[in-house]
């Protein structure tokens, strides 16, 4: 997995755009229909949506007398895989250039998940735990940060390109107490499914 264990991100909808890049086109259309190759254009961003999918989540967790270190397996939640796609993306610039150019209007501190990454379901995940004294219940899990975005692309004085993009921030884990709520969607569905019913996490909506 790439990313950072415990990375949060915060589900919501930003509408902005931002204008990106310089433009150098190459070829022309001619008569043919084509349109031309552009190398590096200008990107107008919109529509960015953000959701922090759960992709992994262990059994409940008790502890009956204090534990210092704990070692999770994570079974995957689901058998979906995931892989960055990007539709309309420019002649001559390619799906790794649209993904880096919204890496860039998203000021992400890490790259966007290129197009030759894949997220899949794993057998032999485990989240390992040794930062204390740990008694009761508890809930562990793994997430991606998933990022999709509207675009058009313009070369020049050419007609704008429209093309959406799909690809991901990071992936990480978390590990808490029932009696801690968590501030991530994935840690609120994870602690909703194995936490004990009346525990603060589990009454986190």
């Amino acid at each position: 997995m790439r990313g950072t264990v415990g990375r949060a991100c915060t589900a919501g909808l930003v509408v902005g755009v931002l204008v990106t890049g310089l433009t150098g086109c190459t070829g022309d259309a001619g008569g043919d229909g084509k349109a031309e190759a552009c190398t590096d254009g200008t990107y107008a961003w919109s529509g960015v949506r953000r959701e922090q999918r759960l992709t992994a989540l262990s059994d409940p967790i008790r502890f009956k007398k204090k534990t210092g270190t704990y070692t999770s397996r994570l079974e995957p939640v689901g058998d979906t895989v995931y892989r960055p796609s990007v539709a309309g993306a420019p002649e001559g610039a390619g799906a790794a250039a649209v993904i880096k150019a919204l890496g860039r209007h998203l000021k992400v501190e890490r790259p966007l998940a290129g197009p030759s990454e894949t997220e899949r379901p794993a057998q032999d995940h485990f989240f390992e735990s040794s930062t204390g004294a740990h008694e009761g219940a508890y809930y562990a899990w793994a997430a991606l940060d998933l990022v999709e975005a509207d675009f058009t692309h313009t070369c020049g004085d050419g007609e704008p390109a429209e093309g959406h993009v799909r690809t991901w921030e990071g992936a990480g884990a978390g590990f808490l107490s029932c009696s801690m709520p968590s501030d991530e969607k994935a840690g609120r569905v994870a602690a909703q499914r194995t936490c004990p019913a009346g525990s603060e996490a589990a009454q986190q909506s």
